[in-house]
C-alpha cells in the first residue's frame, strides 16, 4: 500500500510471485492474453467479479486487503 491507499494489481502480482504463478498460468485461467495481466497488474482498481475470480484462482482473498483499509489496518 501507499500512503493507506491499496494498489490491487500490486497486491495480485505480488501474490502471484509469492505462490510462484506466472502471468501465462493466470491468462490460460482467465481465458485472456498474458498481456491482459500485465494490465491487471498496473490497475489500481479492478471490477469486483474479475477480482473475485482471481481470488479463486489464487486462493486468496484481495477484499480482506479492502476490509483492512477501512478499518485502518496497514
Amino acid at each position: 500500500m501507499d500512503n493507506g491507499e491499496l494498489h490491487i494489481g500490486e497486491a495480485i502480482r505480488q501474490v502471484m510471485k509469492e505462490q510462484g504463478r506466472s502471468p501465462s498460468w493466470l491468462a490460460l485461467q482467465l481465458g485472456c492474453q498474458r498481456v491482459n495481466v500485465y494490465d491487471i497488474y498496473h490497475r489500481k482498481w479492478i471490477d469486483t467479479n474479475l477480482l473475485f475470480r482471481i481470488s479463486q484462482l489464487l486462493n486468496y482473498d484481495f477484499f480482506a486487503l479492502y476490509s483492512a483499509c477501512l478499518n485502518g489496518v496497514k
